[in-house]
């Protein structure tokens, strides 16, 4: 592996999304060079506002180009003499859509777009952004702990565009990277992520929590759900891409081993903020409702596989490989939900 050299930027893509935004705060704050692409630089000064008001540092260590994972332009620049690519930018959608398309080949073109553009520029390493989603869905109801080695069948029960696109992305990135073992790639797989917001966007599993407080759900089915922090998805793309050891490997990232019921996160919400999470629904939703709902309401079709069934993986990589401990699970649900209820956009 070639030396890393902090002199030079780090590219991460999609500078305005959820995780991107936080692994820029981060990295700035390491006092390190970041270059990070937008879809157009009319958007640069909005980032950066973005930022600032997260409280970063350095931003004047922060440089934007243009570039769109549907198109070729632009990328050739994003990459020029980076000392590594962290890409985070892909679509997120999950549950039912219209036309997978939409999701999936934008997320495996991109994903391609991205490493072809790394290798010609001589890239050392891509940090690449998957998702649980590409490792323990579809399996049906089994009864062991998800690892780094599963993936997940791409119609298997509960899979859903977004999860096919994960899987589909991240084959074609290990499949183009073991071509000639350049560049180097990890790849990072995180649960569900939640956490302090930024701006006004509400992304990843913060919707959820945002539809509990602003009581818009009735209750809540039998659903268990892993959760980890952005901060410390953040933290794990910086490692994954400075650790020697990381390269060529898969890590499962979340805060916990076992997923957490639904109902437990709506009482840690009621006893965090009491009369500030007063629509958050107190009662369950009996699974046979949602079985009987299903097939009239194409939202509810994927719950179904997921009733009752709670999940447990692996941490053990992100701990021995990337020397994280991430926090615990309640702590990103209050951050996540204490950051929406200060910015007025729950509750």
């Amino acid at each position: 592996m070639n030396d890393i050299d902090h002199a030079r930027p780090v590219l991460v893509t999609g500078g305005s999304g959820f995780i991107a935004g936080h692994v820029i705060l981060r990295l700035l704050a390491q006092g390190r060079r970041v270059r990070t692409t937008v879809r157009s630089l009319g958007r640069q000064d909005a980032v950066r506002a973005v930022l600032g008001d997260a409280g970063a540092e350095h931003l004047d260590l922060l440089e934007f180009v243009a570039a769109d994972l549907t198109r070729d332009d632009g990328w050739d620049l994003a990459v020029d003499r980076v000392d590594g690519v962290l890409h985070v930018a892909s679509p997120v959608r999950p549950g039912h859509v219209d036309d997978e398309d939409e999701v999936i080949e934008p997320a495996r073109r991109g994903t391609l777009r991205v490493l072809g553009a790394a290798r010609s520029a001589g890239v050392r390493r891509v940090v690449l952004t998957s998702a649980f989603h590409a490792a323990g869905f579809g399996h049906g109801r089994v009864d062991r702990v998800f690892t780094e080695e599963d993936w997940s069948p791409l119609d298997g029960p509960g899979m859903d565009a977004y999860g096919r696109s994960k899987v589909l992305a991240e084959r074609a990135a290990w499949e183009f990277a073991g071509e000639t073992g350049s560049p180097e790639l990890v790849t990072i797989l995180p649960v569900a992520v939640l956490g302090p917001v930024m701006g006004d966007a509400v992304s990843g599993t913060n919707h959820l929590l945002q539809r509990m407080l602003n009581g818009e759900m009735p209750g809540f089915p039998d659903l268990a759900i892993p959760f980890v922090d952005v901060r410390d998805v953040a933290a794990a793309h910086i490692a994954a891409l400075d650790v020697p050891a990381a390269a060529g490997k898969r890590v499962l990232l979340s805060a916990q081993e076992t997923a957490t019921p639904l109902r437990d996160v709506g009482a840690l919400l009621r006893s965090t903020f009491g009369e500030r999470a007063e629509k958050v629904p107190t009662r369950n939703i009996p699974s046979l409702v949602v079985r009987t709902a299903a097939p009239f309401r194409p939202e509810f079709r994927d719950l179904v596989p997921e009733l009752g069934y709670v999940k447990r993986l692996s941490t053990a990589r992100e701990h021995e490989l990337l020397g994280l401990s991430p926090r615990p699970w309640s702590e990103a649900v209050v951050a996540g939900a204490r950051s929406m209820l200060d910015r007025g956009l729950a509750g």
